[in-house]
């Protein structure tokens, strides 16, 4: 509704501002047309004729330009559009609270871990000299731990942007055991495209070099890859046309980029996305409903800092759901392993636990909170995450 309310008003805004401007254009061109008839009579003076009576000309051109009245039309237009984008951004602020700082909860921050989060988002995104910067002007040294580990990783995906695979090979070779554990194919990867830019740059028998020498002990369990391999030497000198053109694309090298930068997150124990990234992202998303909250809280006079608790569900986007979890609609208490959710045959879903104050005893027979269905506890079955 919201949304109807100010796309119809930006559209009025937008019509007016077309019609303003045609308008002031035809003013601008009629203004322009009597001045070019005027310098035309001036200008075309036969040497057999009288001179033309200049100051005639000009009284007549002003005479017409009263007429005209060009600065009425352009201020009548103008007030128009002027009228309509007010009311256009009292609508915006009336419907989106412009002040955010309204939304905010004073909480006692750890300045140690803020720092720490800080600094190791810089450093995940390579801005090692900002990094270094603010743990030196905070005197907290020891946040560095996680800078040398990122230092490894974008010297990996430096020689992968030149389509060097080397560094990243010897990475892999490191830490073998644990990306099998990821179950990861990212030293086949690694391996298909140099196999590709060989045979692209040094022909067939090149290729055939490298797939017996790197590309042989993966056969055994990745088969099909490595017969599709092999079947693209039957097309070295027109792989651009042949049914492994799609192979070439230069998208998997920033796919394989991207693969390796979250393996190598995986295995320091840290997530792929920086985690004030996620933070600030998931913060702008829930941003308009709590501000709303505490516009509803302030009219109602109840202390918005006082609340432990959210009243309302802030719903935010698949990317920001890291976990399957449950909570209690009936006793507000996320789900555990000692009070597991329950799905009940009327499909609705409580805690056991609100389900056996509800029954009181295992033979009684409750109502759901939500519907009028009954059922037993024997009725209600576990569910899994």
């Amino acid at each position: 509704m919201e949304l109807s309310t100010v796309r119809d008003a930006f559209d009025r805004v937008a019509k007016k501002q077309k019609l303003s401007s045609s308008k002031s254009q035809e003013v601008i061109d009629q203004v322009g047309h009597e001045i070019e008839q005027a310098l035309t009579k001036i200008q075309s003076v036969d040497d057999s004729s009288l001179p033309v009576d200049l100051k005639s000309t000009l009284t007549q051109l002003k005479l017409k330009f009263n007429a005209i009245d060009p600065q009425h039309q352009l201020e009548g237009s103008q007030k128009e559009l002027s009228v309509n984008l007010n009311k256009y951004l009292k609508l915006l602020e009336k419907l989106f609270n412009p002040d955010i700082s309204k939304a905010y909860i004073n909480v006692d921050f750890d300045h140690h871990i803020v720092n720490q989060i800080i600094a190791n988002h810089f450093y995940r995104n390579g801005l090692f000299d900002l990094g270094d910067c603010l743990i030196n002007e905070a005197g907290e040294p020891e946040v560095s731990a996680l800078k040398s580990h990122f230092l490894e990783m974008y010297k990996l995906l430096e020689a992968l942007r030149i389509k060097n695979i080397e560094p990243a090979l010897n990475w892999v070779a490191a830490n073998r055991e644990k990306l099998k554990q990821n179950a990861s194919n990212l030293e086949l990867k690694l391996h298909r495209l140099q196999f590709f830019e060989i045979l692209q740059k040094r022909g067939r028998a090149g290729a055939l070099k490298y797939a017996r020498t790197y590309l042989a002990p993966f056969a055994l369990f990745h088969l099909d890859e490595v017969q599709k391999l092999m079947g693209s030497l039957l097309w070295a000198r027109r792989l651009e046309k042949s049914p492994y053109a799609e192979l070439l694309n230069s998208a998997h090298w920033d796919k394989l980029t991207e693969e390796l930068t979250q393996q190598f997150c995986s295995l320091l124990g840290q997530p792929y996305e920086s985690p004030l990234t996620v933070a600030i992202a998931a913060g702008l998303e829930g941003l308009p409903t709590l501000l709303k909250l505490a516009n509803v809280m302030a009219a109602k006079k109840h202390d918005w800092q006082a609340m432990k608790q959210l009243p309302v569900p802030v719903e935010l986007g698949k990317e920001f759901q890291f976990h399957s979890i449950f909570v209690c609609p009936v006793s507000r208490e996320q789900g555990s392993e000692e009070n597991p959710p329950m799905l009940l045959p009327c499909l609705h879903v409580l805690c056991k636990q609100s389900i056996m104050k509800m029954s009181k005893t295992s033979s009684r027979i409750l109502k759901c909170p939500y519907c009028p269905s009954e059922a037993s506890v024997a009725q209600c079955r576990q569910l899994y995450f």
